[in-house]
Order: structure tokens, then sequence, then C-alpha cells
């Protein structure tokens, strides 16, 4: 179900000069997102921008009976609506529609679950991390950044029992380099006959990436577009996605309505800016 509310923000953790992370008094979109899923938010009725701009759902808050209050996103600063979600204080209200689009799949045992996130592309894995721990699925956080500084809530995903390989730019956290090294060394690890999903958010070429080793290695992979949205519900054909249909024909289809999720494979990534 669509739900559009005026949401109250809650609060505003600024990580970083880039990062942060607003908490929204949002329970009945909070009650029926899955993971993957996002919304689209701006603030009261300005034109200035004219349009919602999407965010993945990154938590589910809950009460102290354990009861959905409300959502939250993780942002950086890339714009205006991001810079203005970046300043936004407690008691101002956001306008917020979701949650839209389809979700991720949440295995389950026997088979693992590896999750691939640079940069702002941790969004969609909290909410993933803690269904994949519900279904008690084995599962590991590939995260990779510019330095320690930009890797957060580590101590959130390892709560919920996530393993984490980390890599920063400069080495300061983790192994030095690019987060696909220890998922393609790991991927040559793994035998055959263990049944493993992998799950990619974040730069296009590392999603490219991820999407190419699930390929070689024959795993299945599932990748969160971030494409730019006008309206989140298909009317501006703003964020249209080139995919690989059956029988080798190429399609076009809207990310807000058949992704952001899509099976790696199904992507065609030549088409990807």
């Amino acid at each position: 179900m669509l739900i559009d509310v005026d949401a109250l923000v809650l609060s505003n953790d600024r990580l970083s000069p880039e990062y942060n992370v607003v908490r929204l008094a949002a329970a009945e979109i909070g009650a029926s997102t899955e993971p993957g899923q996002f919304v689209m938010v701006r603030q009261g009725l300005s034109l200035d921008p004219l349009l919602r701009r999407p965010f993945s759902v990154f938590e589910i808050l809950r009460d102290d009976n354990d009861r959905v209050s409300g959502i939250s996103l993780l942002n950086k600063v890339v714009g205006a609506v991001t810079g203005m979600l970046f300043t936004i204080e407690p008691g101002q209200r956001l306008q917020c529609l979701g949650p839209l689009g389809q979700p991720f799949s949440v295995i389950k045992p026997p088979a693992r679950a590896w999750m691939v996130a640079g940069g702002v592309g941790l969004a969609p894995f909290l909410t993933l991390a803690e269904s994949l721990r519900s279904a008690s699925t084995d599962t590991t956080l590939f995260y990779g950044g510019r330095s320690a500084g930009e890797l957060y809530y580590l101590d959130k995903f390892e709560s919920l029992g996530v393993r984490m390989a980390l890599t920063t730019n400069d080495g300061s956290l983790g192994e030095a380099g690019l987060v696909t090294a220890p998922l393609k060394r790991e991927l040559q690890a793994l035998g055959e006959e263990t049944p493993l999903r992998i799950y990619a958010c974040g730069p296009t070429e590392m999603m490219r990436a991820v999407a190419a080793l699930g390929h070689q290695y024959r795993y299945p992979s599932e990748v969160s577009l971030e494409q730019v949205m006008g309206c989140g519900l298909g009317g501006c054909y703003s964020c249209v996605v080139p995919i690989h249909e059956p029988g080798g024909q190429m399609n076009f289809v809207r990310s807000c309505l058949e992704g952001p999720v899509f099976p790696g494979d199904r992507i065609n990534w030549n088409g990807i800016p």
C-alpha cells in the first residue's frame, strides 16, 4: 500500500561533513517497507526543488514496545535536496511517499547472503540484514569507502551477526583497495556446492563488477540501482534502465516500478551511465 505522510523529523545525526541520518515519524510507511524499497521526499510545498527525490529506507524504527514508529534515511550531500536533508532540524517536516519499488529477495539457509556496499550504497542493507537475521541466514557485508571515517554503522551490523569484510582506498581500515578484491578472492575459495546470493548497491562501476563476478562464478546477484527519479511512480520516464529479456532481446523499463532491485545479469550495463 502506497502511503503519503507529512512526516515529523525526529532527529538528524550528522556523521561527517557529507553524511547524515535523518529519522522520521512515518510509522505507516515503516510498517509496510520491505528491504530495498525507497521513499520519495521533499520539504514542504516549496517549488525549489519542484519534485521529490528518492532515498532508500535505511532503518525501520521501533519504540520501547517494539512497535514500528518510523524510518530513517542515510544521506550524502551531492545537490540541493541532499543539502536540505543534511541541514534539516528536528521538529521540521518532510513530505514522504512510499514504500516504493521492488524489494530484495530474502534467502534462507542453507544459502548464504553476501552484501556488497560502496559509500552511500550501504543504505538498503540494514533492513536487508535484519530480515536475513530473522531468517537465520549466514550473512557477510563487503563494505568499502575512501577512508575509515566513511564506514558507518559497523557496530549495528555486527550486532546483527553480520561478518564484515572492510576496504578503504587509503588503507586506514580493513584492506587497502576496492571492495571487489576480497569479494573475488572469497568467491574463488568458495566451493560450488555452497548456495549463495550476492546483493550490491553503490557506484555503477562497482555494481557492474559485482554482477560480472557473480556471473563468472555462477552465483545469482541482485543490484539496487541508484537512478535519478522525477516522480517515483512511473509517470515521468526519467529512470529508464536497459535490460535483457529472455531470448536475448533488449527492453527499457522504469527503475521506480520494476526496480530499483534487479537481477545483476538482467541489466545491460553498457547502457548505464
